[in-house]
């Protein structure tokens, strides 16, 4: 089944293992920081999550809180476990919807 739309892996290829017969996909390549104009900066409190931020930023985009993993990825240094507890006070960088539609789900990306 191909990846769904707006999923972490949509721009990675598959192919079968030539030994198991599996259908596996290629390394996914992270979006990275970039420091457009309409960026925010989130401080973390208490209980925010990456899920629970994608949700409130990203809330015009169906299933927002799928999206935790452009958080994650955006970050200057990217935040690889997304199962560790977020620092109060930390300072995180959301992307704005714009980005997210038109940058990070740009189809020119496919090429990557």
């Amino acid at each position: 089944m191909p990846p769904q739309l707006y999923s972490r892996y949509q721009y990675c290829a598959s192919f079968t293992d030539p030994v198991t017969g599996k259908l596996l996909l290629t390394d996914r390549e992270p979006f990275r920081y970039a420091p457009f104009a309409d960026n925010r900066q989130h401080l973390v409190r208490q209980g925010d999550s990456l899920p629970k931020l994608a949700a409130r930023y990203f809330s015009p985009i169906p299933d927002a809180a799928l999206l935790w993993w452009i958080i994650a990825d955006f970050q200057p240094d990217p935040i690889f476990d997304p199962t560790i507890v977020l620092e109060p006070g930390a300072a995180l960088i959301i992307p704005s919807v714009r980005t997210v539609l038109t940058e990070i789900f740009d189809e020119s990306r496919r090429d990557l």
